[in-house]
């Protein structure tokens, strides 16, 4: 296994991020859902609605830190074939047309372990993918994704409220790509933010993480994105929007729905 030798993408767009004083708008979906026929013309919209970067979500048949919004997609997503194979297939179709933005996918190890560690990184890279986040692969267990890191895909981490002092330093330590900060102890789509313990709990973190931070679960819409833009280097909306694209029947309709949605909170971001 070889090193990426350029820049990843995840770093080349958050170097750009700060050099513009930007802040990043992550966009979670999951993939196939609402159609898999419509995958790669959903990505295309977000990037076209203002995302930086794209979380597609693998379909699991256990997602057990998704709310209900994601688990329903992931049924459905999952009822209609999707597995890992699609996924990598429409990122690879994405880059036709897009070669700059990243990739990350998010979802649970079991899919990836079943495909094989070695073969998934070499197929995830020459599709396109540039990160994965792994659920339920903490930090202590993240040796086995030795074989994703050496061919250059990014291990993207998690931390939350609960973390521990001694193990956040850790995760600082090893963030690459982003760090992920889960903004409540919870399941994706619930709860209310506290801005002001959010805040603190993300300025101790970016001054020591050796990596941006995002922030996500619980960010809906733009007024509680751009209250989150003010301390992070990035934002992640997920069930709101994959809530919003539910039902959606039509390619426009997915696109319009996409758009519609996203370009608000791109706009408030942006307004800061």
């Amino acid at each position: 296994m070889t090193m990426q030798t350029t820049m990843n993408r995840i770093d080349a767009r958050f170097e750009k991020l700060k050099a513009s004083g930007r802040t990043g708008l992550i966009p979670f979906v999951t993939a196939g859902d609402p159609a898999p026929e419509h995958a790669v013309a959903l990505m295309h919209a977000l990037v076209e609605a203002g995302a930086d970067l794209i979380e597609l979500g693998v379909p699991f048949s256990d997602p057990m830190a998704d709310g209900p919004v994601i688990q329903h997609a992931s049924e459905r997503a999952i009822a209609k074939g999707v597995g890992l194979a699609e996924v990598l297939g429409w990122v690879a179709e994405f880059r036709r047309r897009d070669a700059d933005t990243p990739v990350v996918l998010m979802g649970y190890l079991n899919p990836i372990e079943i495909h094989g560690y070695a073969r998934f990184a070499q197929e995830a890279v020459a599709a396109g993918v540039d990160g994965v986040l792994l659920v339920d692969c903490p930090l202590e267990e993240s040796a086995v994704l030795q074989p994703l890191r050496a061919d250059g895909l990014r291990q993207i981490l998690l931390a939350a409220p609960t973390t521990a002092a001694a193990r956040l330093a850790a995760l600082c330590e090893a963030a690459e790509g982003f760090l992920y900060y889960v903004s409540f102890a919870g399941i994706t789509g619930a709860g209310l933010l506290s801005t002001d313990e959010i805040a603190a709990r993300v300025s101790e973190i970016r001054a020591r993480a050796k990596a941006p931070v995002a922030v996500g679960f619980g960010v809906r819409d733009a007024q509680s994105a751009k209250a989150i833009a003010g301390f992070a280097d990035a934002v992640v909306i997920g069930s709101a929007l994959v809530e919003r694209l539910d039902g959606a029947a039509s390619e426009a309709e997915v696109v319009a729905r996409a758009q519609a949605f996203l370009q608000p909170v791109r706009a408030a971001l942006d307004a800061r």
